[in-house]
């Protein structure tokens, strides 16, 4: 079952985040990761800024989140995340594509540059790299991080973006 999740789902999406980013560890630069890789503090200043996460459940427990973010002309898909026991059973397929219904606006996704495992994720279900150059400007105008962070991560963007660019 797919649900939006609620404020009781708090501590449930703080454990799924923090287990399911543990994949990160070595993988994106050492003075970007900490542990918890997401404070409650974080987490609790990411749902204030607007991002609703919905919920894949199945038998009562919450198997993976997945944030969605409206920044005006696009929508942001953000931690998306599945427990560490439940991946590759396609619950982050069923989120996003979830997700992509609850709007017409173009999407975009940022990912740790050296996290091959989602970026292709993401390609598998459409999305596509946008240049260095866009990916700084997208960061900066949809993202709040610092100007390290710019230089770790990438973009994706769906066709609809792309479809949208000026030549």
């Amino acid at each position: 079952m797919l649900r939006a999740c609620q404020a009781s789902d708090f501590e449930t999406i703080y454990t799924i985040v923090n287990d399911a980013a543990m994949a990160y560890r070595g993988v994106i630069p050492p003075d970007c990761w900490h542990e918890p890789y997401m404070t409650r503090a974080e987490l609790e200043q990411e749902l204030a800024s607007g991002i609703v996460f919905w919920g894949f459940e199945e038998a009562g427990e919450l198997a993976g989140v997945m944030g969605f973010q409206d920044k005006r002309e696009v929508a942001l898909i953000r931690h998306a995340y599945v427990r560490t026991q439940r991946r590759k059973q396609g619950i982050g397929t069923i989120l996003l594509h979830h997700l992509e219904g609850l709007t017409t606006k173009p999407i975009l996704i940022g990912t740790w540059a050296d996290a091959g495992w989602a970026i292709r994720f993401y390609e598998k279900n459409g999305y596509r790299l946008v240049s260095a150059e866009e990916k700084a400007r997208l960061l900066k105008k949809h993202w709040m991080i610092s100007n390290r962070q710019i230089k770790t991560p990438v973009v994706l963007a769906s066709e609809t973006w792309f479809a949208n660019q000026k030549p």
